[in-house]
């Protein structure tokens, strides 16, 4: 019995080859499509703000992509509409909804792995 088995293919795809990249001021939203979804490494350089850097893109108060992401490096603030405020470091991993800010902490890079937010990120409108 071979039911739904040929539906699913084996991917093996890198970030050293993304297959799009979207550069904004102090960043860059690298893409991957596997297994039916697209992930996103984003990195943020020091100084990087999202209502500094993307909001002129995105055209929105607050970032509306809810993000699902795996921190890999680098400090990254997070403030959500509410007023809640959180610091993500290597390890971590956030869900946050839409309706947000975040902002590098320090003098490194930032790097984030994201599963869910990325399609979206930075997409010129």
């Amino acid at each position: 019995m071979h039911d739904h088995d040929h539906d699913q293919i084996t991917e093996h795809k890198s970030f050293t080859k993304p297959e799009e990249v979207r550069s904004f001021p102090n960043g860059k939203a690298e893409i991957l499509s596997v297994g039916g979804a697209e992930i996103g490494r984003l990195v943020f350089k020091p100084g990087w703000r999202w209502s500094n850097d993307v909001k002129p893109l995105a055209k929105t108060e607050s970032c509306e992509a809810p993000h699902f992401q795996y921190h890999v490096s680098g400090k990254l603030a997070i403030r959500m509409d509410d007023g809640t405020e959180i610091i993500a470091g290597p390890g971590d991993i956030t869900s946050l909804p839409k309706g947000h800010d975040a902002w590098v902490v320090g003098d490194e890079e930032v790097v984030v792995v994201d599963w869910f937010g990325a399609s979206n990120y930075a997409k010129r409108t």
